[in-house]
């Protein structure tokens, strides 16, 4: 930004912007502001909003346990984590804290509050912003300013913003299926180099299970292969249903 005076304004702006969120030890709140924050400091917070839970409620809530952060992340509804699955399955994702912060701005003719859902960083040092929100919400005119002010202010940090009302539905069925093999302590990892030294002359999730016949039974190999799979070191085509046809390949290095 060349323009002094313009990135004077947008300091004092961003300074204006209230920001407050929850420790996970101890669940102690602390007060900030949008120019001040450290985004690494975000990456591990635990909700701001207390999760409430009775008889009646329209929304699904609870805790997923996510491998990228090897603890557990919060959703309020079964959209919410769908967008979380998504995210452990990305293997560019290196933190994931849902209802991260509370951002709060004033002026002379309103006070505007709002949680986003999800905030998750990255490996290369980005960091998405994230609002679930179903599509037939999306046209609700105070949903669109909420989301509009929003973007505004988390691009003038340098953060991303992004409204995910869902995913294909094979694809996210695919990511859940290989989330059951999420836990590294559940298969045998012993057997991962072999089974990706197999890859390179196989060509599908079948043959590399054939081929793996004198490493162990079909029970003990499968979700070695699966949970390949799930951390991106193996790849496939998941925009069709995962079955012994489908092609697999290794990760690039």
């Amino acid at each position: 930004m060349n323009d002094p005076v313009m990135a004077i304004d947008m300091h004092d702006r961003l300074a204006s912007v209230g920001l407050r969120y929850r420790l996970f030890s101890g669940g102690d709140l602390v007060e900030s502001t949008l120019a001040r924050v450290v985004a690494a400091d975000l990456a591990t917070v635990g909700p701001v909003r207390e999760f409430r839970w009775y008889k009646g409620r329209r929304f699904y809530s609870g805790w997923y346990w996510s491998s990228t952060t090897g603890g557990l992340v919060a959703y309020e509804s079964l959209l919410e984590l769908a967008r979380i699955l998504l995210a452990d399955f990305d293997p560019d994702v290196s933190g994931i804290a849902a209802q991260p912060f509370q951002m709060r701005e004033e002026s002379a003719r309103v006070t505007r509050r709002h949680v986003p859902d999800l905030l998750l960083s990255h490996r290369d040092g980005r960091v998405t912003v994230v609002d679930v929100k179903p599509a037939g919400r999306l046209a609700d005119v105070k949903v669109r300013a909420v989301f509009g002010w929003t973007a505004e202010l988390l691009s003038l940090r340098g953060w991303d913003f992004e409204v995910w009302s869902g995913a294909d539905l094979v694809t996210l069925a695919n990511v859940r299926f290989l989330a059951g093999y999420r836990r590294a302590f559940t298969v045998d990892t012993d057997l991962c180099p072999a089974l990706l030294e197999l890859a390179d002359a196989q060509t599908s999730v079948g043959g590399i299970e054939r081929a793996a016949g004198a490493l162990g039974a079909p029970h003990v190999v499968r979700p070695v292969l699966l949970y390949l799979l799930w951390s991106g070191r193996l790849r496939t085509e998941l925009s069709t249903v995962l079955s012994a046809a489908s092609p697999v390949w290794r990760a690039e290095q």
